[in-house]
């Protein structure tokens, strides 16, 4: 991949609602896909009232978000060590490799964030409780 340009509302969003082996039930368009990015995640989270990405981690991908619309409650850190903070519009927040996060969105109109994931690779999300010390 050389370069790309895109605009966010000529991304294709997809309903995960419709897709039921995959979990949370939102919006996400995939920026990242329509720009052909091979190294790095990168997606548009859609969220309405009360939606929320349940606290999770992954094993090899670190993420970094940034709250474009909306107001969230984050939940942040490793097991039995999470902190709780609220963010709006503007605000960056990360998560390294199994590293737990998770995010409510507390807003009545639409709330979107950018997730960006590296390396690019499947790596579904698991539960930080889980994760071996």
């Amino acid at each position: 991949m050389g370069y790309g340009v895109v605009h966010a509302e000529d991304v294709p969003v997809t309903d995960l609602s419709e897709v039921e082996e995959v979990p949370p039930d939102l919006s996400v368009g995939s920026v990242g896909e329509a720009l052909g990015a091979e190294n790095l995640n990168a997606n548009l989270w859609y969220f309405e009232p009360g939606e929320e990405i349940q606290y999770h981690a992954h094993r090899e991908q670190e993420e970094l978000y940034y709250v474009l619309e909306g107001r969230f409650s984050l939940k942040l850190g490793p097991s039995g060590e999470e902190e709780y903070v609220e963010v709006g519009p503007g605000a960056f927040y990360v998560a390294g490799p199994e590293t737990g996060h998770g995010h409510r969105y507390l807003g009545d109109e639409r709330g979107v964030v950018l997730a960006l994931g590296a390396p690019a690779v499947d790596d579904p999300g698991i539960d930080p409780h889980d994760l071996e010390e």
